[in-house]
């Protein structure tokens, strides 16, 4: 009840379900209904006070005064799990300077009201500030819209961007045909990535990494949007080509150093034939002196020719293996005939092998296997590893040891898992588990002359073609260093293939 003399026009009903307060002039709580008592002590409050704004003095003041409602005053209750929020109505009554309060609850509305705004403030902050493309297209590549970072990655605002297909603002060579298997991956799967580059406006080229994942319609499953993220890698892109710029560099000053090493070794391989041409050539030109009298010895000097094309046929083979070694240029991949390859190098690195007494033993795959790779890069590491070889094994006999030949065996074959091996397998003094694992790493190596790149060059090229570079201790006390290649597609083993046969 209340002291003034005209009575308040309100009531308040216990079975509103919405809290509800009578208040004097002054915003002191004259009387409230149920809900409100049960909302008092649900949250530990002392007084129904509690549950108004803490503005609510002016409130009722201006309501009386202006002899208005205001409504959609929010107020905040402190509750022991949760916070909830109320939503409150102020009625004037002028007659009795009364004022009914009610509330609704409003906890749902305002925390979801406040998780839109903070997302969507998040969602400023990202798109306006982040390097990176969003954008969104119709499902024919249109763009509705994107971010600021446009501007910078393709030369258009926004703005300009609303409307216009891809392939007017993605210019380049097989961008028609990227957007098209692009747009065919997106209907089947739903998400989609491509490397693309293109022309930008300011007429530069430039690298692009796009992820795009497409909207769909709930019930026809149909795209009805495309939602894209764009990333520009030309510092990537170019990066990785300079570096595999210095890597062709780095493999040619290897390829010189190498034949500078191997120079004596060259040189018996062309001595060697180039005498035999002398030696027929003086044969044939005795027995043509003696042809007028004894007409058999043409056939001598025809036998003498013969065999001076052959030899001169072999220099000219040396000497275009030397030219294809020191050959520059971007790596060319091909179908070639290991065991071939083999012999080369081994061919190559013979007189090194006598000079220190190490026999170098063929044992090549009957199969005749194929491989692609690279001849060029491929005989550079058989060359390394077969020269290390040489060295270990002459460091673990002892270079004035005048005992027998030692050993380095150069194996291939084809295994039980249809793999492609060439093994080198040398009489040297080995390694432990630990030299193993550090052997291959750059700038490691136990000689007091070496660098340290080559076993870690050797196997950066073999994984260049799809293979990997290992090794392993081996029966005869060395090392076995094994270069391993996968399967080729369709290709069926057979019990031939693991069949070695000596080198003759």
């Amino acid at each position: 009840m209340n002291d003034f003399s005209t009575p308040s026009v309100f009531s308040l009903h216990d079975a509103d379900p919405q809290p509800g307060l009578i208040l004097d002039a002054t915003g002191s709580v004259l009387e409230g209904n149920l809900a409100s008592h049960h909302l008092c002590q649900n949250a530990n409050l002392t007084s129904l006070f509690h549950l108004l704004p803490v503005n609510v003095q002016a409130l009722v003041k201006s309501s009386l005064e202006q002899e208005r409602s205001i409504e959609n005053v929010e107020a905040r209750i402190p509750a022991d799990t949760t916070e909830r929020f109320l939503v409150w109505t102020f009625v004037p009554d002028i007659g009795s300077s009364t004022v009914l309060a009610r509330a609704r609850d409003a906890t749902d509305e305002i925390i979801n009201r406040e998780e839109a705004t903070r997302s969507n403030r998040l969602y400023r902050l990202i798109t306006e500030n982040t390097t990176d493309l969003i954008s969104r297209h119709a499902p024919d590549g249109r763009f509705i819209d994107a971010t600021p970072a446009s501007w910078r990655l393709l030369g258009y605002w926004p703005e300009e961007l609303r409307g216009k297909p891809l392939e007017e603002i993605f210019r380049g060579d097989q961008v028609v045909q990227k957007l098209a298997e692009t747009r065919n991956q997106l209907r089947d799967d739903g998400y989609a990535t491509m490397t693309l580059e293109i022309i930008h406006r300011d007429g530069s080229r430039r690298w692009f990494e796009i992820a795009s994942r497409a909207i769909r319609e709930t019930y026809t499953g149909a795209v009805i949007e495309v939602i894209s993220v764009s990333r520009d890698i030309t510092a990537r892109v170019e990066s990785e080509e300079n570096n595999r710029r210095l890597a062709d560099e780095l493999a040619h000053t290897a390829r010189l150093a190498t034949l500078g090493e191997l120079a004596s070794s060259i040189a018996h391989e062309m001595n060697q034939p180039l005498a035999t041409i002398v030696n027929f050539a003086s044969a044939s030109q005795r027995y043509l002196k003696g042809a007028r009298t004894n007409p058999e010895c043409l056939d001598r000097v025809d036998d003498g020719l013969q065999k001076i094309v052959h030899h001169a046929n072999r220099a000219s083979e040396v000497i275009k293996r030397l030219r294809a070694f020191l050959r520059k240029g971007q790596k060319r991949t091909a179908p070639i005939a290991l065991n071939e390859v083999v012999s080369n190098v081994a061919r190559l690195c013979q007189w090194e092998a006598e000079k220190n007494k190490v026999q170098i033993r063929e044992n090549l795959a009957c199969c005749a296997p194929v491989i692609t790779a690279d001849p060029v890069l491929l005989e550079q590491v058989l060359i390394n590893l077969i020269r290390n070889g040489i060295e270990a094994t002459v460091e673990a006999r002892g270079e004035d040891n005048p005992g027998p030949h030692s050993q380095i065996a150069i194996t291939t074959c084809i295994n039980d898992q249809n793999e492609t091996l060439i093994e080198v397998i040398d009489e040297g003094p080995g390694l432990d588990a630990q030299g193993i694992r550090q052997m291959f790493q750059p700038f490691y190596t136990s000689k007091p002359q070496g660098l340290g790149l080559g076993l870690s060059m050797s196997r950066s090229i073999i994984e260049g073609f799809g293979g990997f570079l290992d090794a392993r201790p081996a029966a005869t006390g060395g090392l076995s260093l094994i270069c391993r290649f996968p399967a080729s597609p369709g290709h069926k083993n057979r019990a031939s293939n693991t069949e070695m046969q000596p080198d003759e």
